[in-house]
């Protein structure tokens, strides 16, 4: 999922402005209790998260995927003051876990978390969006994205993690494709080709395509 060299990699994190207490506890907990630790966005990628949204100024957010919380957490400390942060998430076992990272970082006033079906729960979702981040399933993406573009303010942005799949959307001659680099090869394909945004892929971690509504 990394694709500079580690110790450039280390060299990045060094001058990068350090996590919390709050950031490296989730860290650990994830690492020792989640599944698949891997999927925690971690510093780099937490931090880039926390400055866009502090540039941004957004009142509402939506992650769809919340997993353990920290990405949530970095992107609710960029909030407005009256701003909301709503995150869905499937998995209600780690539930408990994750409302109490929220009642640590001092902002579960402004955090909504949401257990169920994303594709079900966000046609039931009021008013429009400021900030999507998608990290979900990747089979969905599209279906995520199709749910929010029409749903963006104007020059509102949406975040998709994972759009580099550990270098699999380099297909070689011959190959097979898995399902989910099919989807995300159609999914940067999707929002290249979309006149209603602008967009970078920014090769940060695993690969994040940031589109931003016009």
């Amino acid at each position: 999922m990394e694709f500079i060299a580690p110790e450039l990699l280390a060299y990045c994190e060094s001058h990068t402005t350090e996590e919390d207490e709050l950031l490296l506890h989730i860290t650990r907990e994830t690492h020792a209790k989640v599944m698949m630790p891997r999927m925690l966005s971690g510093h780099l990628q937490g931090k880039t998260l926390e400055l866009i949204t502090k540039l941004l100024n957004p009142k509402t957010i939506l992650e769809i995927g919340t997993y353990t919380g920290y990405s949530g957490i970095c992107m609710a400390r960029g909030l407005s003051k009256d701003g909301k942060l709503i995150t869905l998430d499937i998995n209600d076992e780690i539930a408990p876990m994750v409302r109490e990272f929220f009642n640590q970082s001092g902002l579960a006033d402004q955090i909504d978390y949401r257990l169920g079906n994303a594709l079900d729960l966000i046609p039931a979702l009021e008013g429009n969006f400021d900030m999507v981040f998608i990290d979900a399933d990747k089979a969905n993406y599209i279906n995520y994205y199709n749910l929010v573009i029409d749903r963006m303010n104007p020059g509102g942005i949406i975040l998709a993690d994972n759009v580099l799949w550990s270098g699999k959307i380099l297909v070689q001659e011959g190959k097979k494709v898995d399902k989910d680099t099919k989807t995300l090869l159609e999914y940067n394909k999707m929002v290249q080709d979309d006149p209603r945004v602008e967009n970078v892929l920014l090769p940060i971690r695993d690969g994040i395509m940031l589109a931003r509504k016009l």
